[in-house]
């Protein structure tokens, strides 16, 4: 009760959150591995190990607490797994969601591109102007 009540007047940095984002990870390893490794910091709701060849060697864990996934990070970041050193990052959606933005938006841009038949490399003009390149 005590620590329950401790951690309520604690200040924690923006970026600390539950869910974590971890990279270079054996691309074996397994949800139960990943529990049996990041369970020892706290009660985890949920392990997403990534499946694809752009997602392997990385995982989401969501912690109940935010106290846990901020103890497992600052213990887990640089552990050894199997030869490889842990990447333990506080998952930033607005991050994520950026790159996932400009993708759409390129994919739009293209998508319209091929509607009217520009190739976007024909009449492509470089101007040069000192250190500064243009692209039109």
């Amino acid at each position: 009760m005590a620590l329950a009540q401790k951690r309520t007047h604690v200040r924690l940095p923006p970026e600390v959150n539950r869910i974590l984002y971890v990279r270079n990870l054996p691309y074996k390893i397994t949800g139960e591995e990943m529990y049996d490794i990041f369970g020892k910091y706290g009660a985890i709701r949920q392990i997403k190990v990534g499946n694809t060849p752009e997602t392997r060697g990385t995982a989401f864990v969501v912690f109940e607490d935010i106290f846990d996934a901020k103890n497992a990070c600052d213990h887990l970041s640089g552990f050894n797994v199997c030869g490889r050193y842990l990447v333990v990052l506080y998952y930033q959606s607005n991050k994520a969601f950026k790159k996932m933005d400009a993708e759409k938006k390129q994919a739009e841009l293209d998508r319209v591109k091929t509607k009217y038949g520009i190739n976007p490399e024909e009449g492509k003009k470089e101007y040069n102007s000192g250190n500064v390149h243009l692209h039109i």
